[in-house]
């Protein structure tokens, strides 16, 4: 009994953690964000260059 309850209380988890977060992100959300996909691609040469000209399409 205790097994089917613990199996249920996983596939309960997994459908809670399976629905998408539909809250607005928040101006910090946005920026950290930013900062991940800049250090993601700080080696690319067509980024460096997106960056020192100012290309952007952020607000």
């Amino acid at each position: 009994m205790e097994t089917e309850q613990i199996i249920a209380e996983i596939e309960w988890l997994e459908r809670v953690y399976a629905t998408p977060d539909t809250r607005p992100l928040s101006p910090s959300d946005v920026s950290a964000a930013n900062r991940r996909h800049d250090e993601m691609n700080a080696g690319s040469p067509w980024f460096r260059l997106w960056q020192r000209y100012g290309i952007c399409c952020r607000p």
